[in-house]
């Protein structure tokens, strides 16, 4: 089979191309592993070197472009990752929104950046009951890929994404498939969850205001700059009293007045 080489010169457009686009940097640690992620598009194609893809990349952008940023962006979770959140989430901002939410009956979750929705899935078995019937409860969960997206629709998944999922969660919530080791959520799970394509630095088509939003292990791809935006955003749609949890690598300065740490990378908006 061909090799490939990747120079420096394309390296440093694709990076461009995938900061402007998503917002996401990619350092000098990441040629192997850009390499590693485009070599397999580029026989797919059946062209022969990056600079080739870049020019095709260039005729075909609005396709291509959702096939690089899918290729690049890594797509690791489970069930419950950080089990300390959903914790949090069932003992002290369900009651709190429960009692501030009386009059409207409304509450609105986002998972951003949901990849394959192990998180947003998460947070539907996790609140589960904790609302009364008549209340209008929705999980919104969104991300850059569409393929990730199309993937988390059909609630499928491995043994693996279950590790942190309890016996009895697990016989309650899931149907195995006994064929292909592959576990179903139940439809009253999945019928919980809303699934968008969104890419984060774009305009936003929902107008909030969010009880919760869950970005966790999202913002270690963006740059200072962008973060911050990021950020103002965040804060501009919650709600006045609404929660901010980041992953586990991520934090808000304390010179940012707008929200206040509740620890464990969990935030108030002010």
């Amino acid at each position: 089979m061909t090799p490939f080489k990747l120079t420096e010169s394309d390296y440093r457009e694709i990076v461009n191309i995938v900061y402007q686009t998503s917002g996401i940097v990619l350092n000098d640690t990441k040629h192997e592993m850009v390499y590693a992620r485009l070599v397999r598009r580029i026989r797919q194609l059946k062209l022969t070197s990056f600079s080739a893809y870049l020019d095709y990349l260039a005729c075909h952008s609005e396709l291509e472009l959702d096939i690089l940023i899918s290729a690049i962006t890594t797509n690791l979770t489970s069930f419950f990752r950080e089990p300390h959140h959903f914790q949090f989430i069932k003992q002290y901002c369900v009651p709190s929104i429960l009692s501030r939410n009386k009059q409207s009956k409304r509450v609105r979750f986002w998972s951003a950046g949901c990849a394959t929705g192990e998180e947003a899935y998460s947070l539907a078995i996790a609140i589960q009951g904790m609302f009364p019937a008549d209340w209008d409860v929705k999980i919104l969960a969104t991300d850059i890929d569409a393929q990730v997206i199309e993937q988390a629709k059909q609630g499928v998944y491995s043994k693996i994404s279950l590790l942190n999922v309890s016996i009895e969660q697990r016989e309650k919530w899931f149907y195995k498939n006994k064929q292909t080791a592959s576990y179903s959520l139940h439809p009253s799970i999945v019928n919980k969850v809303t699934f968008k394509r969104l890419n984060l630095l774009s305009q936003w088509p929902m107008q909030g205001p969010f009880d919760l939003i869950l970005c966790r292990n999202v913002m270690i791809y963006f740059d200072k700059l962008t973060k911050e935006q990021l950020l103002y955003r965040y804060n501009d749609i919650l709600h006045p009293h609404g929660y901010l949890f980041l992953g586990h690598s991520e934090m808000i300065a304390q010179k940012n007045s707008s929200f206040i740490s509740l620890g464990h990378t969990m935030y108030q908006k002010v």
